[in-house]
Order: C-alpha cells, then structure tokens, then sequence
C-alpha cells in the first residue's frame, strides 16, 4: 500500500534526523501536544506531554550519548491517515566517554499518528543497559547523563 510506503520512508528519516542530530527536523512532524514516555529512572525516562520538552529531551539524548547510532531493522505499519499505528523495531549503539565499553540497547517504538502528526510516541528498550550507559557517561565526567529526567 502506498500509505503504508510513504509512512515508513518517513519514520525512517526521522530516525536519520535523529542520528544527526537535526532536531527540529526531527520534531516537525510533532504534534503540539505530544505524549512520549520512555520508561526507567535515569535521565533519559519520563514522560513529555508538549512538543518543545520533547524537543529539550532530543537535545539532552544528543549531549549524554552524542554518537549514539539507531539503526531500524523492521518497520510496520497499521490504520489509516486519520489513525495510523507505526512500530520501528531498533538496534542502537554508542560509544562511551569512558573508552571501555560500548552502550547497546535494542528497543522499539510505537508511534500513533493522526494525519501525519506525532500524537504519542512510546519508546521500550531495555532501560538497565540505558541506566548504565548514562551512568558510566556520568562517571567519565559527564554529570547530565545522571540528572533528573526532562517532564512536562
């Protein structure tokens, strides 16, 4: 279906802007009033509720993990434009401050979109090897990587 087509060349480009840490890019598509919550108790986690502490949180991702690298493996997508369900199935990798290990997480995210907004966005991964690769990004000095988390 060429909805389903245009949805996943997008989400992959978000994925991209992300990578290369083009956040406005990354947030147009956001809609005002968002839902995004990732789970854990580390400074990445929590939940945003507007576009622009979405937009602080993008920034925050780019500074405690600033070669993190997410590569979609799998993208499906369901509904229609006035409803549409999107999961990205993700593998990310970093290197840390620390020189001696390498941050690997695998999650996926499940996007719900309404005419081509982000409505809410939900991030699962596995958010001990999350805590522990802002730990170590803390202990090399960097003291973001263990601050409170970004709400709204």
């Amino acid at each position: 279906m060429l909805y389903s087509y245009i949805v996943k060349n997008e989400i992959r480009k978000t994925f991209d802007h992300v990578n290369n840490h083009r956040w406005d890019e990354a947030v147009k598509a956001v809609a005002p009033y968002v839902h995004h919550r990732v789970s854990g108790a580390h400074a990445l986690g929590g939940e945003r509720h507007d576009k622009e502490a979405l937009r602080r949180w993008f920034e925050r991702l780019g500074r405690v993990l600033p070669n993190l690298h997410l590569t979609v493996n799998h993208i499906w997508v369901q509904g229609w434009p006035w409803h549409t369900t999107v999961f990205a199935q993700w593998d990310g990798t970093a290197t840390l401050l620390n020189g001696g290990a390498s941050y690997v997480n695998r999650g996926l995210h499940v996007f719900t979109l309404r005419w081509g907004r982000v409505h809410a966005l939900e991030e699962f991964q596995d958010s001990q090897a999350a805590g522990r690769g802002l730990a170590a990004q803390a202990a090399a000095g960097l003291e973001e990587a263990v601050a409170e988390p970004i709400v709204s």
